[in-house]
């Protein structure tokens, strides 16, 4: 018995340089400064210590806190945090320290990708559907999949490979706002987390499912090496993800906690969103902590507003 024609073959792709992107690099946020001016201290003593004020300053100290008795602190990630200019801000936080582990999903790295190769991202996903054009730019979805094809070859997870390819390349024209390139630099694990079929570049001919889902799976294991560190004061935010990440973070540290006795316990969990989700509440805020002796926020705002306003008051409390 033959095997079924592939779907994707022969599809119509388009350069990425004659698609028009919604963000660009000029657009992206900058990071607190060295050392916070007495006017966002001003500022950030002035809030009132009520509700989510209270919150912020809770989980801002309890990220510094966790940076200075070198525990864990994992970042989870979905695409929007990208495609709102907040790299700069998180790369800071890295080099700050305040950023142990990266975990994200699939649109996180392709926005990252395609920012740092090209300098901008996020098409118009209607204007590109009416013709099937959406998705189909020829540089992402060839390069990207053959880095993961390499990177499964290599032994690599697929966050490793996105890096190794970036790194291999002399014509990226903003290395400097790449949270993946990032994570290479200052040796931070970076685990992406894939839903086949859920990302632009599953659309593409080179798209090996079994390599996808062999890199990510490597990554989700050490995920679940990163969370050893989170016992006893360390930090898990996650910003943006509504499904995949909390899923994902429930799964590692189910494992964690069956190989360790129990353990990681006694850390701190926040949510960053626009709106309020039902798994991120309860898969990162709640029943990690409620299970584990921490404390767990839930603070509600736009990424653009809200991440910057973390990262400085993280940089606030680590200076005091």
């Amino acid at each position: 018995m033959s095997d079924p024609p592939d779907p994707r073959q022969g599809v119509r792709r388009i350069p990425v340089g004659e698609r028009s992107n919604k963000v660009s690099s000029g657009d992206f946020a900058g990071p607190p400064p060295p050392d916070p001016d007495v006017s966002f201290q001003r500022f950030y003593d002035s809030l009132p210590h009520i509700l989510a004020a209270d919150s912020l300053r809770a989980v801002a100290s309890g990220i510094a806190s966790a940076v200075a008795r070198d525990r864990a602190i994992v970042w989870m990630l979905g695409g929007h945090v990208v495609k709102t200019g907040l790299s700069l801000v998180l790369i800071d936080l890295m080099e700050r320290g305040a950023v142990t582990h990266l975990a994200v999903n699939g649109a996180t790295v392709i926005h990252d990708y395609e920012t740092c190769r090209w300098g901008g991202t996020s098409e118009d996903v209607e204007a590109g559907l009416s013709d099937g054009t959406f998705g189909m730019a020829l540089e992402t979805g060839r390069d990207m999949n053959m880095a993961i094809r390499r990177g499964r070859d290599e032994g690599l997870g697929l966050g490793a490979a996105l890096a190794a390819d970036l790194d291999s390349r002399t014509d990226n024209q903003h290395p400097e706002l790449s949270l993946i390139m990032a994570c290479q630099r200052l040796g931070i694990p970076l685990s992406v987390h894939v839903a086949v079929g859920s990302d632009i570049i599953h659309q593409h001919p080179e798209a090996d499912g079994a390599a996808i889902g062999e890199t990510s799976y490597a990554d989700f294991l050490t995920l679940v090496e990163s969370l050893k560190r989170l016992d006893d004061g360390g930090a898990a935010v996650n910003v943006g993800s509504a499904v995949i990440l909390p899923e994902v973070f429930l799964k590692a540290l189910t494992i964690r906690r069956n190989v360790d006795g129990g353990a990681p316990r006694g850390f701190l969990t926040a949510d960053f969103d626009m709106i309020r989700q039902y798994r991120p509440r309860v898969n990162v805020v709640e029943r990690p902590t409620r299970t584990g002796g921490g404390q767990g926020y839930q603070i509600t705002g736009h990424h653009e507003i809200m991440v910057p306003l973390l990262a400085w008051a993280v940089a606030e409390e680590l200076s005091r």
